[in-house]
């Protein structure tokens, strides 16, 4: 493996890098459309673990009053509208949560399963701004299993950060005002962590380079991983735009690495980033 890697330091303020961070995920979204032969090939996998993960949330959407009723019977004596806004907040406690659960599960399922695709995508993305640096072979199967095994533990992070949020839902106001917002805050990192996962893997690079990098320039990582997410909310928002997400990780790990993002009249970009 090679030394972690030393990022740049960022050179504009964090509102400015956040908006940056949602540039990338849009500069993602260019890519795709300028190449839909190789982009329409990460669809499928994309198709596949999607109709799983529509059906199982579609199915959290029918059942939502059920389960509101069955983790709220202590409000079961309560008056109609304390009882009915008590299972209102529960309810949608149950869909952030599983709103949550489901983006982050579907993408790192989805990467698992499409692995050989969206390498191929993103290592488009980087030979066409001059290539990999440093890259090193990786074997399929041994970067299928650290994908893997990565996948899971952001997961389970998921979970373990879900829970709380999901309490916290019951709160009124800051319930449903608050916690989505740092839901979407949360999911988006943890797709940015994800969604990096190939360009730094050809690098020789690791799980926790990959966190420690998107730390040193949190609020560009924040920006496309947030925009990524609230994206992958919209129907079949995350089936069409995988393909567009992985491109714009390519150049976000570029970015937190220092390399270039754009090709400039010398091959480099313009102002260095």
């Amino acid at each position: 493996m090679n030394a972690s890697p030393a990022p740049a330091a960022p050179r504009t303020g964090a509102a400015g890098r956040f908006f940056a961070g949602v540039g990338l995920f849009l500069r993602g979204i260019g890519l795709y459309l300028r190449n839909p032969g190789l982009m329409l090939l990460g669809v499928l996998p994309a198709l596949i673990s999607g109709a799983f993960f529509v059906a199982a949330f579609g199915t959290l959407v029918y059942y939502v009053d059920d389960l509101a009723a069955l983790i709220t019977p202590f409000a079961d004596q309560w008056s109609a509208a304390g009882r009915g806004l008590t299972r209102v907040a529960a309810g949608l406690a149950l869909l952030g949560l599983g709103g949550l659960l489901t983006v982050v599960a579907f993408t790192a399922v989805t990467l698992v399963i499409g692995d050989p695709f969206y390498e191929k995508i993103s290592e488009r993305v980087e030979d066409g701004l001059g290539g990999t640096p440093n890259a090193v072979d990786v074997p399929f199967w041994s970067s299928l299993r650290h994908s893997l095994v990565d996948s899971l533990r952001l997961v389970g992070l998921a979970v373990l950060v879900g829970v709380p949020l999901f309490v916290a839902g019951f709160i009124p106001v800051v319930g449903q005002t608050l916690v989505p917002a740092l839901g979407a805050t949360i999911g988006g990192w943890l797709l940015a962590v994800e969604l990096v996962g190939a360009p730094f893997y050809r690098r020789g690079l690791r799980l926790s380079d990959r966190r420690a990098a998107l730390r040193a320039d949190r609020p560009t990582a924040l920006g496309f991983g947030v925009a990524v997410f609230v994206s992958f909310l919209i129907p079949l928002g995350a089936v069409l735009l995988m393909p567009a997400a992985v491109a714009g990780a390519a150049l976000l790990a570029r970015r937190v690495l220092g390399q270039p993002t754009t090709v400039g009249p010398t091959g480099t970009t313009p102002d260095g980033a």
